[in-house]
C-alpha cells in the first residue's frame, strides 16, 4: 500500500504557478499545504528544458515575482538556467522544500462530497487528500511529437527540445530539425555551426522580431541591489512599456500590427541576403495571429552554407533518412523536435472527477476548456487552477498573471474559513458569462483575424489559451473573490 498524505491544500507543480501559491498561502498565515512534485527539483518548465540557447522571450525584471526581486540577473532576457537559480533560491527562502513531495505525479483527482475533500491519486500509488486542490501544472511540459510515417522505423537519434539528449554529439552529424517555433528559433543558432549538415523543415514561418537583449552592466546590478525602490521603478516601466502591446493584439489592432511587420520583415533581410530563402521566411498571416518570436541570431544561422530550410513538409521517416512531400530523400543522422507542447489538450490525460462523477478531462475534450477567470470550474468544488484557460499571454509577462490567481485562490479559501464552511462551488451562470465575454473580445483580436491556425486554438478552432486585453484588467477582475460567484458548500468540520 501507498502512504497517506493529508493537508488542507494540495498543491501540484513547483513552477512559478506551485512556489507562487505555496507562498501566498504562507503570507496568509497557513501551514497546512503539501505540494506534489513529478521530478527531483523544483522548477517546472525552467528545470526541463535544458536545450542549447534556452533563455525567456520576457525581460526577466519582469519574468519573476513583485515581492522577491532579483538584481543579480546578468543579461535583460536571462539564460534557462539563471531563471532556475532564481526559483530554487525562492524555494529555499521561503522554506518549502519542507513541504515539497518529489517523484509525485498526479495522475488524477476525485472530489468526495461527503468529506468536502479532494481525494488525489499519484503514480507511484500514494493517495494525498486535501480540501483544496490547486493544479499548477502550465501547459508547457507534455511534449507534442508529430505522428511522422515511419519514424518508429528510424536508426538513428531522436528527441525533442524539451528532453534535450545532451549526450549525443550533434559535431559532424547530419540533423534535421521539424518545427520552428520558440524553442526552436533558439537552439537552431546554436547547433548550426557544430553540425555539418542541418535541415530544417519549417511548415509555416514564424514572425521574428529583433530580441533588445543585453548584458546588465555591473553598475546597474550594484545600483539594483542597494536601491531596490530603482530596480522597481525600472520594472513599472517594463510593465507599462510590455502592456501597451496589447492595443496590437486586441481589438481592431490588425493595422498595428501590419505596421510593425516591417520590423520583422527587416529582420529578416539583415540576417539573409539569399532572396529565394528570404521569400521561404516570410510568414503569409498577420504578426500576432501566432506566437511573436525575438532572435537577433536566427535568421543568420538559416542563412549559413550548412544550413537548408525545407518548406515541402515531412512525407514519411527512413531508416537512416527523411523524406520531404516532393520526394526528395535526406539523410539524417538525427532528428530533433521543436514542435512545442499539449496546450489545449494539457488536460486531459488527467481523470478528475468532480460532482455526480464529471470528468473534467472528458468535459474540455467535448466543449473546450471552461473556466471562471481561468481559475475555478463550475462541476468541480475547491480547485482551482493557477495559469488555466485564456490566462495565458502573447504581450507580457505571466508571473504577473500568476501572482494575481494565487491571491485570489488565498482570497477564496479565507472567504470559505469566514463563512463557516467546507468549500466554494462556482455557479454556472457566472462560469457561462465569463466564457461568453471571452470569445467575443478574443473575436475581434488577431489570434481570430490574422488568417493563421495556432496552438492557441482548440481542435474547435476557439482559442482557450489568451487572456484578450490589457493583464492590468485582470489584476481588477482577481483582486476581490465576489461571494455572489459561488455557492457555500456544507460547514466547517461537518456536513
Amino acid at each position: 500500500m501507498g502512504e497517506r498524505i493529508e493537508a488542507e491544500v494540495v498543491i501540484v507543480g513547483t513552477g512559478f504557478s506551485g512556489l507562487g501559491m505555496a507562498i501566498q498561502l504562507l503570507k496568509q498565515g497557513r501551514r497546512d499545504f503539501v505540494i506534489l512534485e513529478k521530478a527531483a527539483e523544483v522548477g517546472g518548465t525552467w528545470r526541463d528544458n535544458t536545450y542549447p540557447g534556452c533563455a525567456c522571450d520576457i525581460q526577466s525584471h519582469m519574468y519573476s515575482f513583485s515581492y522577491e526581486q532579483n538584481s543579480g540577473w546578468t543579461r535583460a532576457f536571462s539564460p534557462q538556467g539563471e531563471i532556475w537559480d532564481y526559483l530554487r533560491g525562492v524555494a529555499k527562502k521561503y522554506d518549502l522544500y519542507p513541504h515539497i513531495r518529489f517523484g509525485q505525479e498526479m495522475t488524477g483527482a476525485r472530489w468526495d462530497p461527503d468529506e468536502y475533500r479532494w481525494h488525489v491519486a499519484t503514480r507511484g500509488g500514494d493517495e494525498v487528500t486535501g480540501r483544496y486542490l490547486v493544479n499548477g501544472v502550465g501547459a508547457l511540459h507534455l511534449p507534442q511529437i508529430p505522428d511522422l510515417r515511419g519514424l518508429e522505423n528510424f536508426r538513428g537519434e531522436t528527441f525533442h527540445s524539451a528532453t534535450w539528449n545532451h549526450d549525443y554529439d550533434l559535431r559532424g552529424k547530419r540533423v534535421a530539425v521539424v518545427g520552428t517555433g520558440a524553442s526552436a528559433i533558439q537552439f537552431i543558432p546554436r547547433i548550426a555551426p557544430e553540425a555539418a549538415k542541418l535541415t530544417v523543415f519549417q511548415r509555416t514561418p514564424p514572425w521574428v522580431l529583433p530580441k533588445p537583449d543585453h548584458a546588465m552592466p555591473e553598475w546597474a546590478r550594484t545600483v539594483f541591489r542597494k536601491a531596490p525602490a530603482l530596480q522597481r521603478a525600472y520594472r513599472d516601466l517594463l510593465y507599462w512599456s510590455l502592456e501597451s502591446r496589447a492595443v496590437g493584439y486586441n481589438n481592431g489592432g490588425l493595422k498595428l500590427m501590419k505596421l510593425t511587420q516591417r520590423l520583422g520583415k527587416w529582420n529578416i533581410e539583415r540576417g539573409v541576403e539569399d532572396p529565394a530563402l528570404r521569400e521561404r521566411l516570410v510568414p503569409d498571416y498577420v504578426l500576432g495571429c501566432k506566437r511573436v518570436l525575438l532572435s537577433n541570431d536566427y535568421y543568420p544561422a538559416l542563412a549559413r552554407d550548412n544550413v537548408d530550410v525545407c518548406t515541402d513538409g515531412v512525407a514519411e521517416v527512413r531508416e537512416h533518412s527523411v523524406v520531404d512531400s516532393a520526394g526528395v530523400e535526406h539523410e539524417v543522422d538525427a532528428i530533433i523536435f521543436g514542435t512545442g507542447f499539449h496546450v489545449t489538450d494539457a488536460f486531459e490525460h488527467l481523470e478528475i472527477v468532480g460532482e455526480g462523477g464529471r470528468n473534467l478531462g472528458k468535459e474540455w475534450a467535448d466543449e473546450g476548456m471552461r473556466t471562471h477567470l481561468g481559475i475555478t470550474v463550475a462541476g468541480f468544488p475547491n480547485l482551482f487552477f493557477l495559469l488555466g484557460p485564456n490566462t495565458g499571454l502573447g504581450h507580457n509577462s505571466v508571473v504577473f498573471m500568476i501572482e494575481s490567481q494565487a491571491r485570489y485562490v488565498a482570497g477564496a479559501i479565507a472567504l470559505v474559513d469566514q463563512a463557516g464552511s467546507a468549500g466554494l462551488a462556482t455557479r454556472p451562470e457566472v462560469q457561462d458569462r465569463f466564457n461568453t465575454e471571452m470569445q467575443r473580445k478574443l473575436e475581434k483580436g488577431v489570434w481570430t483575424q490574422g488568417g493563421c491556425r495556432s496552438w492557441y486554438l482548440d481542435a474547435q478552432g476557439v482559442n482557450r489559451t489568451l487572456w484578450p486585453g490589457f493583464t492590468w484588467r485582470y489584476w481588477l477582475a482577481t483582486r476581490k473573490v465576489r461571494p455572489a460567484d459561488f455557492e457555500l458548500i456544507g460547514t466547517a468540520g461537518g456536513k
